[in-house]
């Protein structure tokens, strides 16, 4: 637990209203009451949106002021800029060179801060914000342990969601093939089944595959975004960001609400997504993919790390490969669904056997009760991994037109998707083991 100040609201006259905050009792220097603790809170929130300050400065601020509150009020006094720009760098471990921790600008955008951290907390409380700081006890643990954790995390839904038991992040490629959202959706089923909760980034492609398959399992999934959540992106999926929180998931963010998304939180980003996981599945990423960073980011907090292998020559293998051909000592190949949840330690060897002996036809009989012979031959089609139209009727004796129309009763019903002329299992298909290809 950090330090507390002792000081009460001080007189300004910069121009800077005085940064009134309730603070805890001097005579009883334990922890905080409660409104002294939402009050240091809202303060480290207010810094956790200044602009350029990152975990180094915030953690060098707090070793030399003692508590967010302090930092505030010194910055609204006059000659702030000076003093916070002086403000000494943490002692380092190695023998690297102590760089200044709060650069000029920095220094000037705390001080603007101030002003604008009514408007900050505000925007916070409009859209239903929990702030969770480092110091605090709900705080992820995993997150916590590795170097430059966030000093603040926004979170909506559930903030017990973000600190479970069991944590896998599922990651790829935005450009995923028919074939990759299927594994994802797959893993997540998987991972749901295993009481582990799915980690993702929200993005197209790989992430939404693994969160919209967690929620229809009935599972709780994390999305880490990389700007804030006013700016929360992309827009078409905002429908699956309200099923997450809805299923009892959360949205992640070390961003204050309307910061806008760059090049360069998305990097940042995803050390919180390896961050919050005990374990990471790449399942695809071309040779230069965000999933990689998130990978390198596993790596170097000691998490397990797993990939998909692909054919030698997709576009969506080249950096999944390159992982395994540079890493084979650190990171494993899934070499199946069963074999990795048993690889992750959530299941037996011997419920492991008995899943992967499971009749895949009998599991899809089970799925597609109640449907029709025509609708039941589509639906063994997609599942054996035929994903077009042309596909599926050149492997049965059905017209296109009835192909089509069954697809789209199909998707009606929520056991396939349809996506720029491709279709992959959805719903309860998702948790069949593909069929063999056979005409």
């Amino acid at each position: 637990m950090l330090g507390v100040g002792a000081g009460g609201p001080v007189a300004s006259s910069s121009g800077h209203e005085p940064w009134p905050l309730p603070r805890a009792d001097e005579d009883h220097p334990g922890p905080l009451a409660e409104p002294a603790r939402v009050a240091e809170r809202d303060a480290w929130a207010v810094l956790a949106a200044v602009d350029g300050l990152g975990p180094i400065g915030f953690a060098a601020l707090l070793g030399r002021y003692g508590d967010g509150q302090a930092i505030l009020e010194d910055a609204a006094r006059p000659g702030a800029v000076a003093r916070l720009v002086a403000t000494p760098p943490l002692e380092r471990s190695d023998d690297r060179p102590l760089r200044r921790p709060i650069a000029d600008n920095v220094a000037s955008a705390i001080v603007d801060g101030v002003q604008a951290g009514a408007l900050v907390l505000r925007r916070i409380r409009e859209l239903d914000i929990s702030i969770v700081t480092l110091d605090e006890s709900a705080y992820p643990a995993r997150l916590a342990g590795v170097a430059l954790p966030p000093h603040v995390l926004f979170v909506t839904g559930s903030v017990a969601a973000i600190s479970p038991e069991r944590a896998v992040a599922v990651v790829g490629t935005r450009r995923a093939t028919t074939a990759g959202r299927t594994i994802a959706a797959r893993l997540a089923h998987a991972l749901v089944a295993a009481d582990a909760a799915v980690v993702s980034g929200l993005a197209y492609g790989i992430d939404g595959a693994a969160h919209e398959a967690t929620v229809r399992a009935g599972g709780v999934t994390i999305a880490v975004i990389g700007g804030g959540h006013a700016r929360m992106g992309p827009r078409g999926h905002a429908r699956l960001a309200d099923a997450i929180l809805v299923g009892g998931g959360a949205i992640v963010s070390e961003h204050a609400p309307d910061l806008v998304p760059t090049q360069g939180t998305f990097p940042r980003r995803n050390r919180i997504i390896s961050g919050l996981a005990s374990a990471i599945v790449v399942v695809e990423a071309p040779a230069r993919s965000g999933a990689l960073i998130t990978a390198s980011w596993a790596l170097e907090q000691g998490r397990e790390c797993y990939v998909v292998p692909g054919p030698l020559d997709a576009p969506a293998s080249e950096g999944c490969l390159a992982l395994l051909r540079e890493f084979g000592g650190a990171v494993r190949v899934v070499a199946g669904i069963p074999q990795l949840i048993a690889d992750l330690g959530f299941a037996s060897p011997a419920r492991t056997r008995s899943s992967r002996a499971a009749p895949s036809a009998e599991v899809a009989a089970a799925a597609l009760g109640g449907l029709g012979s025509t609708e039941r031959a589509v639906a063994y089609q997609v599942l054996a991994g035929r994903t077009t139209v042309d596909e599926v009727v050149a492997s049965t004796d059905l017209s296109v037109a009835a192909v089509l129309a069954t697809l789209a009763l199909l998707e009606r019903r929520g056991l396939v998707a349809g996506r720029h002329g491709r279709y992959r299992p959805s719903g309860s298909l998702l948790g069949v083991v593909p069929l063999p290809r056979v005409r």
